[in-house]
């Protein structure tokens, strides 16, 4: 036991000779055994810190994609043009992006129609399809028409209507001058002499709209992509 505890002594003496030597002459030895610790316990806490970013990432990807899904279905709709009644601002194939959202029809605005407020799956099969028309008066205003020289007047106001396509000399039943009622519209398509709108009995109530029927407003193009942009008055 003696020879134990003093072979023990000596060599802990060596040993603290020997650090004590190395510390004298590098001083590294005991700090790079202390830097080389957190490098191997760090390893771990980079795998798991970019796991979290991941999935932080995923998260917020996956949460927008519901958004817009659900603010397209609930606010936004797609329609696609299929007619030449408002050539030349849409043509057939157009799509654009209608907006429901507290809105009330404007003098200029360009508005999707139900031809019947439920607008059920047998209706469009018998052809009550719906229409796209632009708003030429709302309710409380007058709408009178000179077929001869082609012009508009709303309260006996001449449009300057440079979004036209042809003037506006059909004459297709419907009389003038034409009251509009409060929670109706009058609609025309920007082809005038080819666009079943206002001017017939076929459409709404002797060509009056009435609101419930209209089911947006189409304010931007999204297609064909050369032709993206708002669909201004």
């Amino acid at each position: 036991m003696d020879f134990y505890f003093e072979f023990e002594n000596e060599d802990s003496k060596e040993s603290e000779n020997l650090s004590a030597k190395e510390n004298d002459g590098k001083g590294f030895s005991v700090d790079t055994a202390a830097a080389q610790e957190p490098e191997i316990s760090l390893e771990p806490q980079k795998k798991s810190s970019f796991a979290g970013e991941l999935f932080e990432w995923l998260d917020v990807l996956a949460t927008a994609i519901i958004a817009v899904v659900i603010i397209f279905s609930l606010i936004f709709r797609v329609a696609t043009i299929d007619g030449d009644s408002m050539q030349n601002t849409l043509f057939t194939g157009d799509k654009v992006i209608i907006s429901n959202l507290a809105y009330t029809p404007e003098q200029g605005d360009i508005v999707v129609i139900s031809r019947n407020i439920e607008n059920t799956v047998e209706d469009v099969k018998t052809g009550q399809v719906p229409i796209i028309k632009r708003v030429i008066a709302v309710g409380g205003q007058t709408v009178d028409i000179d077929f001869e020289r082609g012009v508009v007047y709303v309260d006996g106001v001449m449009l300057e209507e440079d979004y036209t396509k042809t003037p506006t000399n059909n004459k297709d039943g419907v009389e003038f001058p034409l009251y509009v009622p409060e929670g109706y519209i009058f609609v025309l398509g920007d082809n005038r002499n080819n666009s079943l709108d206002s001017r017939s009995s076929q459409i709404g109530e002797n060509g009056l709209i009435d609101t419930r029927y209209v089911l947006g407003h189409a304010i931007l193009r999204i297609f064909p992509f050369d032709s993206i942009g708002r669909l201004d008055k």
